[in-house]
């Protein structure tokens, strides 16, 4: 299965597993986007400037 210009929706995104998997291809050209959804307004906004660039 070809996952290249795909986008990448990870649920529960902020969540120990969430990170592990936006890590992993955080810095890929596996995907076109990576999308992260969660319910934690804090975490989401923490992890927003964690990966400000």
């Amino acid at each position: 299965m070809e996952i290249r210009n795909k986008v990448l929706l990870i649920t529960g995104g902020t969540g120990s597993f969430g990170t592990a998997v936006l890590n992993r291809f955080l810095n890929t050209d596996h995907f076109r986007e990576i999308r992260v959804f969660s319910r934690d307004e804090k975490k989401q906004d923490d992890m927003r400037n964690l990966y400000k660039n």
